[in-house]
């Protein structure tokens, strides 16, 4: 008899690298009961809903979470990755923003930094980004 396991299905979500003035914004996460996420810097972003589209949840998230209007630009990369519990699949978009202003509502802390200045604790599944903007964008 085989032993069953159980795949929890990937969770798709969406991220933005949002840039104003040469900046990118890097937001903090709060307290996580998963300790290898909780209060690690990512890219803003979140979960795409039923029936939106890439694009549709990015503008949702962005303005739910920080406050902010964003201009998406294009697709940059997508990143697949396994944590312990869990498995996401990010699309991320290279966006732009005429405000820097922020009201956060969940993370802890943000910043606006130079690429060469991405230097912060990241999620595992950011890092790929902050690989692939140092290495595209010097």
């Amino acid at each position: 008899m085989q032993s069953e396991i159980k795949h929890k299905e990937p969770i798709h979500v969406v991220a933005g690298v949002i840039r104003h003035n040469g900046k990118i914004l890097c937001v903090q996460r709060g307290e996580s009961k998963y300790e290898y996420v909780s209060k690690k810097w990512e890219f803003p972003g979140g979960k795409i809903e039923n029936n939106e589209s890439d694009n549709e949840a990015l503008v949702r998230e962005i303005e739910e979470e920080l406050g902010m209007q964003i201009d998406i630009q294009e697709h940059l990369i997508t990143v697949d990755h396994q944590y312990p519990d869990f498995q996401i699949i990010m699309k991320v978009y290279l966006c732009d923003t005429s405000n820097n202003e922020v009201k956060l509502s969940e993370h802890l802390n943000f910043q606006w930094l130079q690429v060469a200045e991405l230097t912060l604790d990241w999620a595992e599944a950011d890092k790929p980004i902050v690989a692939f903007l140092k290495e595209s964008m010097k």
